[in-house]
């Protein structure tokens, strides 16, 4: 076990961004674009994957109440600082807005669908003056291959990242391993994702964003059925930052392997449950190494974009490992954890971002509560109960084949009714 490699790739799988990151990160293709066309674009054209699309038609942009790619590109162009990285949008004024808005209303972006196997792929073409530039995100969030001006080749990458982890192959068992020995002072600044997060969960608990899923489980915290107070808590807590991000809430969140409700979902939980049980920064630090390296596992076999719930599934499971550390558990009840979790909720889809990842984050953290008390008492499904393997690692990878095999033509059925509303 390498433990600068694996502090390297939590270093590099946790970072801030401002807004939905599959918008902004097309807000961050334009903004370089551009930055290397050297003058305003006139116009702007678009080719994106299936998953960016999909992940782009429902959310809203910070500082714009508008929804939508085209919105997020316009500021990009006018506003953006590609240097901010997926804060890209940072900074903005409202009279960049208002820009940015006559620019969409003038119909001057294109956007259209790319025939291509990579779930996340962007290529964004600047043109003013009868010149042109062009950028090529893919990959990852911020991964630039290509830059080209005028039929010029500025730069070409000869690879890409298609997940969070290539150089270094994890197991839980050294996830555990390495959350327990790390020094503390090596892995403090996963505190920040802690108070960043905290602090958009606030925003959407005393706001008016999207739903309101989490501020309305906070308030139903009185009926019978919502009676387990903690419990409600962590819920409603996870929920509200997400329905606060998913609205364009003018915060930034730290995104976990690329996106913010993985960040949210991997984080809140544990803040919630270490602060009600008196726990240490050290301890939450060490429960945050375990819930954003086991998200970033089992994304590394579910792919950065998915079918599959990223949230729902990957960071609710990180969490319900977290948690079920917090509550004095070892590395077995973790692995029973993440078979209870994958035996419950592998099947939940991702149909966009939009303010109804709130319900599903919700749902999901309620299963991680459930998960970790069961890991606790030393329940799990045994290798008869479908996708479960006695290997936890097996377990994980059968998942990620279910995600990246079995449903590789979902994406494709979930576009389609999303365009044909």
């Amino acid at each position: 076990m390498d433990k600068q490699k694996i502090l390297c790739l939590l270093k590099r799988e946790i970072v801030p961004a401002l807004g939905c990151t599959d918008p902004i990160a097309v807000a961050y293709a334009v903004s370089k674009a551009s930055e290397v066309l050297e003058k305003k674009p006139e116009f702007i054209e678009l080719y994106l994957s299936i998953n960016i699309i999909k992940n782009s038609l429902g959310v809203g942009i910070p500082g714009t109440d508008m929804i939508g790619v085209e919105i997020a590109a316009a500021l990009g162009a006018i506003a953006g600082d590609s240097n901010k990285g997926l804060e890209v949008l940072k900074g903005a004024t409202a009279e960049q807005v208002t820009l940015a808005k006559e620019m969409v209303n003038n119909k001057n972006i294109k956007t259209c669908l790319k025939e291509i196997e990579d779930k996340l792929y962007i290529e964004a073409i600047c043109r003013a003056d009868n010149e042109y530039s062009k950028v090529i995100v893919r990959g990852g969030h911020s991964n630039i291959v290509h830059i080209e001006k005028n039929d010029n080749i500025l730069y070409e990458a000869e690879c890409c990242i298609n997940s969070g982890n290539e150089e270094i192959t994890l197991t839980i068992k050294d996830i555990y391993d390495f959350a327990l020995s790390i020094d503390f002072k090596d892995i403090e600044f996963l505190l920040e994702s802690a108070e960043m997060n905290k602090n958009v969960s606030q925003e959407g608990l005393k706001g008016d964003y999207g739903l309101k899923v989490g501020k309305m489980l906070k308030e139903s915290g009185a009926f019978a059925l919502m009676s387990n107070d903690l419990a409600n808590e962590i819920v409603a807590a996870t929920a509200a930052a997400s329905d606060a991000r998913m609205s364009g809430c003018p915060l930034p969140i730290m995104t976990t392997a690329g996106s913010g409700n993985q960040g949210i979902t991997t984080t809140l939980p544990s803040v919630v449950l270490s602060e009600s049980l008196g726990k240490s920064k050290e301890e939450l630090a060490r429960a945050l190494v375990i819930s954003n390296l086991v998200t970033i596992h089992l994304k590394s076999y579910l792919g950065r974009l998915s079918p599959l719930c990223g949230a729902g599934i990957a960071a609710s499971t990180g969490s319900c490992c977290a948690m079920t550390y917090l509550l004095g558990g070892e590395l077995k009840n973790i692995e029973y954890a993440i078979k209870n979790m994958i035996a419950n909720v592998s099947g939940m889809i991702c149909d966009g971002a939009k303010t109804t990842c709130a319900l599903k984050i919700a749902t999901a953290v309620n299963a991680a509560i459930q998960c970790s008390l069961l890991a606790l008492k030393g329940m799990r499904p045994s290798n008869t109960d479908g996708i479960i393997h006695e290997d936890v690692e097996i377990t994980i990878q059968n998942l990620g084949k279910l995600g990246m095999e079995g449903m590789n033509k979902t994406d494709e059925s979930i576009l389609q009714m999303m365009l044909t509303k």
